[in-house]
Parts: structure tokens; C-alpha cells; sequence
């Protein structure tokens, strides 16, 4: 198969200058804002999304330097196929949050929840729509009985 190439759309502006403090995940991030910069050729796609609370970030885990296609994640302490865990420790580094749009300025957006390091290439932009995911009998695998006790701290604290 080709090799797929893309280009960024815009890159992020966060406090996370280092791996090193990173929330694991949004949702443990509400507090933190950064700034979504989207280049310029761009910028006109970006007509009516402030009408939408949250959108999806889809980037590049840019810093990510050992992929590998088993994960011990910190909820657990054993090894799972790389596939079936958030690790983002991927063949792929590609990273997708949900966070809320604060704001939107020309061609910057402000965000909060935030888990992205700074510098992180964006791939696209979606809006959230609820209702377009899944919902009802969803399983959640091996974390089926971890999920409540999930510890979303930083990064640097694994």
C-alpha cells in the first residue's frame, strides 16, 4: 500500500512545552486552556463552527519517538495490544481529543481541555455532535471494571 502524507492545518499553542506533565487524557483537563492556530489557506473552513461547544482535534503526537504495538497503561498493570489502549506510543502518532471552543478570533481558536503538547501539528477539526456517536450497549474491553478508578493525572506522574 502508498504511503499517506498529510499536511497540518494549523498547530497547537499549549503549556506543554515537555511530555512531562501532560493530562493522559482531556477530560481530566478542563481547567487548562491553549490556542489552535490555523494557517492561513485554511482559515476559511473555519466558517460556522462557533455556533458548536466542543469540537475534535485531530493531531499529530509529534514528540512521540518509540512506537510500539503493546502498551502497559497506568490503569493497568499489565500489557495490551497497542490498538486497545490510549497510548500514544503508536506506528501512527495520531492523537484525538474532544475539547470545549471557547473562542473563536480570525484564525485562532481557544480550547480548554486540553491534553496536547505545544507544537502539535493539527490533522482537522471537527464539531461534536452527540448524537452522531455511539451509544447504548457500548463494552469497554479490559477496562470494563477499571473505568471509575481511572486516575487521569499527568503524564510525567505514571
Amino acid at each position: 500500500m502508498e504511503k499517506i502524507c498529510f499536511s497540518p492545518i494549523g498547530v497547537i499553542h499549549s503549556q506543554f512545552t515537555e511530555a512531562k506533565g501532560i493530562p493522559r487524557q482531556s477530560v481530566g483537563a478542563q481547567h487548562l486552556q491553549a490556542e489552535i492556530e490555523i494557517f492561513d489557506e485554511f482559515a476559511e473552513g473555519l466558517a460556522d463552527l462557533d455556533g458548536f461547544s466542543h469540537i475534535v482535534v485531530v493531531f499529530n503526537l509529534h514528540r512521540v519517538e518509540h512506537p510500539s504495538l503493546t502498551a502497559c497503561p497506568p490503569w493497568d498493570g499489565r500489557k495490551h495490544g497497542v490498538f486497545a489502549t490510549r497510548s500514544p506510543h503508536r506506528p501512527n502518532p495520531i492523537g484525538i481529543s474532544t475539547v470545549k471552543l471557547e473562542e473563536i478570533s480570525g484564525s485562532t481558536l481557544t480550547i480548554s481541555g486540553v491534553d496536547m503538547a505545544d507544537g502539535s501539528p493539527v490533522l482537522d477539526i471537527k464539531p461534536y455532535v452527540p448524537d452522531l456517536n455511539p451509544a447504548g450497549d457500548i463494552r469497554l474491553g479490559w477496562l470494563e471494571d477499571k473505568i471509575d478508578g481511572m486516575n487521569m493525572s499527568k503524564s510525567g506522574d505514571r
